[in-house]
């Protein structure tokens, strides 16, 4: 008799609960994170539907899977919080370079693709070949470190598909490294620097260190012919 009390209280309990679960609404629905290119409105008019439900019948997958399809969304968790709130966090990504011409990429080059490029027309741009960006980005990476050690900031990286290389200063010098040895050749570029001189880098227009054991210069249109030999550095060479 004692058995049968127990089961039909248990019996009891769970209807109690079915009942409460079915009548119980989600109330508060709190989104945290630092936004600076999703929009609120956005956020809402995408979960809106999925939280007009009970507390127990929201579908905590679907309202993540469905916020993760935001361009600019990088990880989102969703959590109930009991009894009547559901806790939203959204981590959102952060542009990192521009991906040719219309896409942009985040620090370990995913691939984002807002509806406008203009915001972003600051931002180093990278061209290489399709389905190349990961790769493409190190690169990119380590050009910048080795020009930065020197002052220099780039503006253009650009990769063909043979693996060429094309660099473009933000001041406007492009510097051609071709298909081999090109941190090398940057490097030895980097140590003529100092000979040169702030004048005349900044009149070169292209660098072309293509060649094995040198390079070429293009100059920028109406500037005077360089008297090399009365440089500083040749100067202090010869005595």
């Amino acid at each position: 008799m004692r058995l049968l009390k127990i089961i039909v209280i248990m019996a009891l309990f769970t209807s109690i609960v079915y009942a409460v679960e079915a009548v119980v609404p989600i109330k508060y629905v709190r989104v945290e994170g630092a936004f600076q290119y999703i929009g609120k409105n956005e956020i809402k008019t995408l979960i809106e539907p999925l939280v007009n439900v009970g507390f127990f019948d929201a579908n905590v997958q679907q309202i993540q899977e469905t916020l993760k399809e935001l361009v600019w969304a990088e990880s989102v968790t969703v959590n109930r919080v009991w009894p009547d709130a559901l806790e939203i966090k959204i981590r959102e990504k952060r542009p990192f370079v521009r991906w040719g011409d219309d896409a942009l990429l985040n620090n370990r080059g995913e691939i984002i693709q807002p509806k406008e490029i203009e915001p972003f027309i600051d931002l180093p741009i990278l061209y290489g070949p399709e389905g190349q960006q990961v790769k493409s980005l190190e690169i990119m990476k380590g050009v910048n470190t080795a020009l930065a050690d020197h002052e220099m900031s780039m503006a253009e990286f650009s990769v063909n598909n043979r693996w060429a290389w094309k660099i473009k200063l933000t001041t406007g010098l492009e510097i051609l490294l071709g298909r081999n040895d090109q941190l090398k050749k940057l490097q030895r570029f980097m140590k003529t620097l100092n000979v040169l001189g702030h004048e005349q880098i900044n009149a070169m227009a292209i660098v072309d260190l293509r060649y094995p054991n040198g390079y070429a210069v293009s100059w920028k249109p109406d500037v005077q012919a360089i008297d090399w030999k009365n440089l500083p550095a040749a100067q202090a060479a010869n005595r």
